[in-house]
């Protein structure tokens, strides 16, 4: 027994050997990492350069050769931005917009999600393959009767035009529908014995065991809400209705040209909010995507 216990338990200096040859063998690539970070500086670069030049006055901004940092760091880009805007109002209504559209993709696609992947009915594969096409489709070929009906409807103008359309999307039914087909029936078969309801099987089996889809889904949406420029500004009658990116636009616009200084100082505020939430639900989004899509 004593032999095997030896033999089963690692021994710490064996185990301080593999580490050190796991560290020489990755330093030991650099071909694998000189691209990487290439990449890497790549990606970051447009953001390091947003977070430059909102601290820049706009000389600085227009100046060839361009440069990164600031000769005269300024935080006035950011005194003008809220106090051009009317921010406070504009920043909830984007919260709002995002949270409700968020929530509504979260309840509405899982929902559908479920009954596709779990529950037989008529013409099931009709409605799968009705999503799929709708998937095809750009949103540009549908913003026009998208806009008659929410006009015919008397939407336009108030904050529920903004929400209605979006608050169930294909992707997130097929994101959804995937996810849930990975789960085994045997647990639902389970609680239909134990006389469990579909609603409740729903919320209390099926919800808990796809947050990573959730989540996944969650954070997708609500960076597409939040973002979402054109949609805004075409059934946003007044200012009250406008969102960030709306408002950011047009305060950043002047009469013969754009105030790239102000306009960056509004990219980093919008860019906060998406930030938090990526980072907050970031394991959660890997697993998702990690775990979507495997049938």
């Amino acid at each position: 027994m004593s032999t095997l216990s030896t033999l089963r338990t690692p021994q710490p200096g064996t185990n301080r050997a593999l580490r050190r040859r796991r560290i020489r063998q990755n330093w030991g690539r650099p071909w694998l990492y000189i691209p990487l970070a290439g990449a890497l500086l790549l990606m970051i670069a447009p953001f390091l350069w947003m977070l430059s030049g909102s601290f820049k006055p706009e000389a600085d901004i227009r100046r060839v050769p361009p440069v990164l940092i600031p000769t005269a760091p300024t935080t006035a880009n950011y005194g003008e931005l809220f106090s051009t805007l009317d921010f406070t109002s504009m920043f909830a209504n984007s919260v709002i917009v995002a949270l409700a559209v968020t929530a509504g993709n979260l309840i509405f696609c899982s929902m559908l999600g479920y009954a596709l992947a779990k529950l037989e009915f008529r013409g099931q594969r009709a409605v799968f393959l009705l999503v799929m096409g709708t998937l095809m489709i750009p949103g540009l070929v549908t913003f026009v009767p998208l806009y008659v009906l929410v006009a015919n409807m008397h939407l336009t103008g108030s904050l529920l035009g903004l929400i209605l359309p979006f608050l169930a999307t294909p992707f997130g039914v097929f994101l959804m529908r995937q996810f849930i087909s990975t789960l085994p029936d045997e647990l639902i078969d389970a609680a239909r014995v134990d006389g469990c309801r579909e609603l409740a099987i729903f919320a209390k089996i099926i919800l808990p065991l796809t947050k990573p889809a959730l989540a996944t889904l969650g954070i997708i949406t609500f960076l597409g809400s939040w973002n979402n420029f054109l949609w805004p500004l075409v059934v946003a009658q007044n200012e009250s209705q406008y969102t960030l990116p709306v408002g950011l636009a047009l305060a950043s616009s002047g009469q013969s040209f754009t105030r790239f200084g102000i306009l960056l100082a509004g990219a980093m505020v919008v860019l906060l909010p998406v930030m938090i939430v990526f980072l907050l639900f970031q394991r959660q989004f890997v697993a998702g995507i990690a775990t979507t899509g495997l049938k």
